[in-house]
């Protein structure tokens, strides 16, 4: 088993914090992994991106030419990592920033909008947990038991208080895996 991973958006919509939570999940669960961010000249409103690579195998290169799933925060970075997607690969888009889709009919697509679901939650700075959560739940990579123990250590002792939130936003998002019927786009 192997799953190699890059998440990405506009500095400021958690991305690193996302690749944290799941590169923390891997390691707290025995698996190999790797994890490398990278960040725009601007922090908030640039671009920032991270690659996450776990393994149940010694990991060779934590460098990432070709995703088994792309994460897509927003637009550009949909335009800028979708043609780099295996055949066969994973693209999630956060629908609520991305108003077009990938022109490929080799990888399955799930539109996640989670800017919506994190304003019912009635906050929309945990979106990045919703996609979290759908990517959880579509690749089965870490048990869902074990992200919420990282979400919890990732809070710090002041934002506390924001866990319950996370929680909620990460199990909405496994709930979007629950029947779903990704969409080949060609």
């Amino acid at each position: 088993m192997k799953l190699e991973t890059i998440m990405a958006g506009f500095g400021g919509q958690g991305i690193m914090l996302m690749g944290e939570i799941l590169a923390h999940s891997a390691m707290m669960e025995n698996k190999e992994v790797s994890w490398i961010p990278s960040y725009g000249p601007e922090m908030r409103g640039g671009t920032a991106n991270c690659m996450v690579v776990i393994s149940d195998r010694r990991i060779a290169s934590p460098i990432i030419s070709h995703p088994d799933v792309l994460v897509a925060m927003n637009k550009p970075s949909m335009e800028k990592f979708s043609p780099l997607v295996k055949p066969g690969g994973l693209i999630i888009l956060n629908i609520s920033m991305i108003d077009d889709r990938p022109a490929r009919g080799d990888v399955d697509i799930l539109e996640v909008d989670a800017g919506k679901i994190a304003d019912a939650l009635g906050n929309s700075k945990v979106a990045n947990m919703v996609v979290l959560g759908a990517l959880v739940g579509k690749t089965g990579i870490v048990d869902k038991k074990t992200v919420l123990n990282s979400i919890d250590c990732f809070l710090p002792s002041h934002r506390k208080s924001m866990y319950e939130i996370n929680e909620k936003a990460f199990i909405k998002g496994l709930e979007l895996m629950a029947g779903v019927t990704l969409k080949g786009v060609g």
